[in-house]
């Protein structure tokens, strides 16, 4: 007889797959709300720095103020930021959510997508912040004009955004809205000789 953990772990890879193809497929949808929350925090709090956002399928183009280059009646900077690179724990907890079949399916899904949403604005918004605050040329870091305390938190947030957050809130939404079935699991596996 074969573990329940295993039948578990088994059904979730089977899912992963097709998880990961509707979300690459459908991303520019299922990513909107991140995408709202980016627009609205840009517009609160970087009028001044960001003209524009543009939506490229997954990938969000902030128009900036800033000049690439030494003379003022060139260019302006544009940074993109792929979504997907801070949203690939939703196939994850689909696929999770999915492999455990607990009813109503809709629910944990529901609940799970709308509280990954900010995080994964968090990442986007992070990621084009270290662009321009960090990792450009000192010419438009100085046109930025973060300063040093603003470029320690760009760099603490974006580190966040892109190595912990992506992966932890997933795991963490999947185990809150799942816990009857994490409960019955362990009950199960204890039972399983």
């Amino acid at each position: 007889m074969t573990s329940p953990i295993f039948r578990f772990v088994c059904i979730t890879l089977a899912w992963l797959p097709l998880a990961f193809a509707v979300w690459y497929v459908l991303a520019p949808i299922i990513l909107f709300p991140a995408e709202a929350l980016v627009r609205g925090l840009v517009h609160a709090f970087f009028r001044g720095l960001v003209t524009s956002i543009e939506s490229h399928g997954g990938v969000l183009s902030f128009v900036t103020t800033l000049r690439p280059g030494e003379s003022r009646g060139g260019g302006v900077l544009s940074v993109d930021v792929n979504m997907l690179l801070y949203a690939f724990g939703l196939p994850l907890f689909v696929a999770l959510t999915l492999a455990a079949r607990q009813r109503p399916l809709w629910r944990p899904l529901v609940i799970g997508y709308f509280a990954m949403m900010p995080f994964i604005a968090w990442g986007v918004l992070a990621d084009f912040l270290k662009n321009v605050a960090i990792t450009a040329s000192p010419l438009v870091v100085t046109q930025a004009n973060f300063g040093a305390l603003a470029r320690d938190i760009i760099v603490f947030a974006y580190q966040m955004g892109s190595l912990i957050m992506p992966a932890v809130v997933p795991a963490v939404a999947w185990v809150l809205t799942h816990r009857s079935f994490l409960t019955r699991l362990r009950s199960r596996e204890a039972v399983t000789p």
